[in-house]
């Protein structure tokens, strides 16, 4: 399994790793490795930033003082770095491939699609983002970055283990 190096690179990982047993996990070939099109960095500052966003709406203000490292905890020490408008602009400025692996990351963590179908899931979500902007489209999604998690999970990685 490729491991993406924190310069963004483009995380490459077995199409088949969410189907393999514990430590049965054979190096992958060239053929097995599919390419996300977006570093898993990238990924992950959505997830952050849109569970923070997803916190402050259903966040009770006592709870957030009892969690200070929560996401939603950290929005409030600075609030202007992490709003609707600053993670739409952070999506739409990325490249199209890039949008279109957010989508297809999304659907395949809601369960639309499964790592064997990923090319027909980017492709679909490159039409799709023809139609309207992948900010914008994302954001209209529950648990968005729920959603994103369980999509890279699908590939056998996680999110929770890229440095931020």
């Amino acid at each position: 399994m490729s491991v993406p190096a924190l310069n963004g690179s483009v995380a490459a990982i077995p199409a088949a790793a969410g189907l393999r047993g514990p430590g049965a996990m054979a190096p992958p070939t060239d053929d097995d490795e599919v390419d996300l099109g977006i570093s898993l960095e990238t990924v992950a500052t959505v997830v952050d930033h849109a569970r923070a966003l997803q916190g402050t709406e259903e966040g009770d203000p006592e709870q957030l003082s009892e969690d200070d490292d929560s996401e939603a905890a950290l929005l409030q020490e600075d609030p202007d770095d992490m709003t609707e408008e600053t993670l739409v602009a952070f999506i739409d400025g990325l490249n199209q491939d890039e949008q279109a692996a957010l989508i297809a990351l999304a659907w395949t963590g809601r369960g639309d699609y499964g790592p064997e179908d990923w090319e027909e899931a980017v492709r679909l979500a490159n039409e799709r983002n023809e139609q309207m902007a992948a900010g914008a489209y994302l954001l209209q999604m529950d648990m968005l970055g729920d959603l994103l998690a369980e999509g890279v999970a699908a590939f056998g990685l996680s999110i929770e283990d890229v440095e931020r």
